[in-house]
């Protein structure tokens, strides 16, 4: 919170006003039961003790949290005026970041309360709040990370000839819950030519032997994401078109992940892997950005994309996830979850790169 606060200043803000959410989770520790109309919200403004706006019967809950004996709690009861409580904490002419994910009557509610005040996102105004992981945060990516190439390599040992998609994305969830996930965000399970949508949602296509699958899985595992693909041939029968198409992708990621390193531009990356691919003759088919920030949420900021200048620094955590989509044919992704350190990167996945063969 004292980081979040100096950052505020630094970028020209009087203070931030944190909704619920995972802004709130990382600053304070508060995850509320259920996020309803009740105002809830986190004021942080120098120079003042930090003020957590709560319902009085969820009082109980927000004195639970991790961040409570560092904050004042600041209730309301229903039938008060939420606003009226917040008045206090504000400057009335202040300039306020406030969380992306804020419902827009609370936002409203704060603009007819304090006329005189101004308010902007916090994407906006502090892209890199929750960019730059400590060594706790590391060590349960890390863990996500481990816990998602478990279940990786348990989903080498499945069948996929004849089963449909979903049928392989059930067991790459079980897996997951097997290996520690609390929660399951995504299975991609992309067989032949639905490999060519990077986003597949799994369904009803019966997996055949000779088709190539992009596997994209992850979820939350102690509050923390992973995010892993690996792609997959059924039978050992492997077109050159696919050796060779898997070899480019694999490079790409390679090199790329040799460039992390403090200082290299976010962009700088995403140029590094696209070079690799467009040299190849399949520029055109690598249709998305090279990666994307993990933490709290499985994409939040940096992410590695044409335009974006920012420096990697060590700390910073996101995918390298080059990939070359055929359309009506078969596509291929790597992705790894890096960590940036003082010398250069770490994998948070350490599954092996090469085209994996399954039954």
């Amino acid at each position: 919170m004292a980081r979040a606060t100096a950052d505020a200043t630094a970028a020209g803000l009087t203070g931030l006003v944190v909704a619920p959410g995972p802004d709130l989770v990382h600053l304070c520790g508060y995850r509320p039961t259920a996020i309803t109309e009740r105002l809830t919200a986190l004021v942080l403004t120098a120079g003042r003790e930090p003020a957590l706006i709560v319902p009085r019967l969820e009082r109980p809950d927000a004195e639970k949290a991790p961040g409570a004996p560092a904050v004042r709690l600041v209730d309301w009861t229903d039938g008060e005026d939420p606003y009226a409580a917040a008045v206090p904490l504000l400057e009335p002419a202040g300039r306020y970041g406030v969380s992306d994910n804020a419902w827009a009557m609370h936002l409203l509610g704060f603009q007819a309360a304090l006329a005189g005040t101004r308010w902007t996102s916090l994407t906006q105004a502090l892209p890199m709040l929750r960019a730059v992981k400590d060594d706790d945060e590391l060590d349960r990516l890390a863990a996500a990370g481990g816990a998602a190439d478990a279940a990786y390599r348990g989903i080498l040992e499945v069948r996929f000839a004849g089963r449909r998609e979903t049928d392989v994305a059930a067991d790459l969830s079980a897996l997951l819950i097997q290996y520690g996930h609390s929660q399951v965000d995504f299975t991609v399970v992309g067989s032949g030519p639905n490999g060519a949508n990077p986003h597949h949602e799994a369904g009803d296509r019966v997996i055949e032997p000779g088709d190539t699958v992009v596997l994209d899985f992850g979820g939350l595992k102690d509050g923390y994401g992973s995010d892993t693909t690996r792609t997959v041939h059924v039978g050992a029968d492997v077109p050159d078109e696919v050796r060779k198409v898997h070899g480019i992708v694999r490079r790409a990621q390679q090199t790329a992940f040799e460039a992390v390193r403090p200082g290299v531009s976010c962009q700088e990356i995403d140029r590094i892997a696209r070079r690799v691919i467009t040299e190849a003759g399949y520029g055109e088919y690598f249709i998305h950005r090279t990666g994307h920030g993990i933490g709290i949420t499985t994409h939040e900021p940096p992410y590695l994309v044409e335009g974006e200048e920012r420096p990697l620094v060590p700390g910073m955590c996101f995918s390298i996830e080059p990939g070359i989509y055929l359309p009506g044919r078969f596509g291929v992704r790597i992705e790894d979850i890096v960590t940036v350190t003082e010398n250069g990167g770490r994998r948070l996945n350490n599954t092996p790169h090469e085209l994996g063969i399954v039954a």
